[in-house]
C-alpha cells in the first residue's frame, strides 16, 4: 500500500490489486469502549462517480463525528484509481470491492451503496456474509446493464454496441459522454440478481427518490421483494431525485446509517464522541 495526496485534500492509500492500483480513504474507530462490536461503514459510489462526492464525503464527516471506522475507495477507471473507465466490468469493479473490503476493513461492516454501488454492495455481502452486517442503498441498481440500458436501447444503439464495441451516451452529469461498452453489457450478465431470491439475511435499508429520472423507484420494491431476510425497509422521497444529495437527503442518509448501526450493534451512536 502506498500514500499519495488526495485530490481534494487529505490523503488516500492505494491497495494493489494485481496491476492495478485501488485509491481509497479509510479512517479507523475511535469511538471506545465496544470493542469489536460496532461496525465500520464502507461507501460504495455509483457509475463514473468517485470516492470525493458529496454523498460519500458528508457520510465520512457525520461517522468520524461518532468515532466510527469509515472507508470509500474508487474502483478501477473511476477517480484516483489506475485503469480506463472504458475496460470497467460489473466483474471488475465488484472484485475491487472485494479487494477493499479483505484487504483494508475489519470486523463486521455495513455497505452503503449509491446507484452502481447497490449493485456492487449486494454483490460483495453475497461473497462475505459474514463480513458483512447490512446494507444501505440509495437509489440502488442492481441488474441495470440489462434492465435499465440493454433492454431500453433502442435498435440503432444495440447495433452500435454490437458491432463497433462502444456507444458514447451523453450524460446529464458531466460533460464527458458515457462510453457504454459490448463488454459492460456482456460481461454484467453473469451478475444479475434479480431474476430470483437474494439470500441475504441482514438487516436492509433501501433509499429511493419518487423523481428519479435514472433509477425507476421502483427497482427498489422488487430488491425489496428478492432480498430473503425479512429485516428490509424501503423509504420513498417523494421529491427526490436520483443523486438525493440535497441537505435533508444527506441528514436521512446519516440518520438510517446510524439507525442501522445501532440495530446491528445494540449501541446508541447518535450522540458524537
Amino acid at each position: 500500500m502506498s500514500e499519495t495526496a488526495a485530490a481534494t485534500g487529505g490523503a488516500h492509500h492505494s491497495l494493489t490489486r494485481g496491476a492495478a492500483t485501488i485509491a481509497y480513504h479509510h479512517t479507523p474507530a475511535t469511538r471506545p469502549g465496544h470493542g469489536g462490536a460496532l461496525p465500520g461503514i464502507v461507501f460504495l459510489g455509483g457509475f463514473m462517480s468517485d470516492m470525493t462526492g458529496g454523498k460519500a464525503t458528508a457520510l465520512e464527516a457525520w461517522a468520524v463525528g461518532q468515532g466510527l471506522a469509515f472507508t470509500r475507495f474508487d474502483y478501477q477507471g473511476h477517480g484516483a484509481s489506475s485503469g480506463r473507465f472504458a475496460d470497467g466490468t460489473i466483474g471488475l469493479w465488484a472484485d475491487d470491492a472485494l479487494a477493499v473490503l479483505d484487504g483494508v476493513t475489519r470486523g463486521p461492516q455495513i455497505l452503503v451503496g449509491s446507484s452502481m454501488g447497490g449493485w456492487m454492495m449486494l454483490l460483495t455481502a453475497l461473497r462475505r456474509p459474514d463480513r458483512v452486517a447490512g446494507l444501505v442503498g440509495i437509489a440502488p441498481a442492481p441488474d441495470f446493464t440489462e434492465d435499465l440500458m440493454w433492454d431500453v436501447f433502442d435498435a440503432d444503439t444495440r447495433r452500435t454496441i454490437t458491432e463497433e464495441g462502444v456507444w458514447l451516451r451523453p450524460s446529464e452529469y458531466g460533460p464527458e459522454p458515457q462510453p457504454i461498452t459490448r463488454a459492460l453489457i456482456e460481461e454484467g450478465r453473469n451478475h444479475l440478481l434479480l431474476r430470483g431470491p437474494i439470500p441475504f439475511a441482514g438487516p436492509v435499508h433501501l433509499l429511493h427518490g419518487q423523481r428519479d429520472p435514472d433509477v425507476p423507484w421502483r427497482v427498489s420494491l422488487s430488491l425489496a421483494a428478492a432480498l430473503t431476510g425479512d429485516a428490509v425497509r424501503v423509504t420513498l422521497i417523494k421529491d427526490g431525485d436520483h443523486r438525493l444529495s440535497r441537505p435533508q437527503d444527506l441528514d436521512l442518509l446519516c440518520r438510517t446509517v446510524g439507525a442501522l448501526v445501532q440495530q446491528v450493534s445494540g449501541v446508541d451512536v447518535t450522540t458524537p464522541v
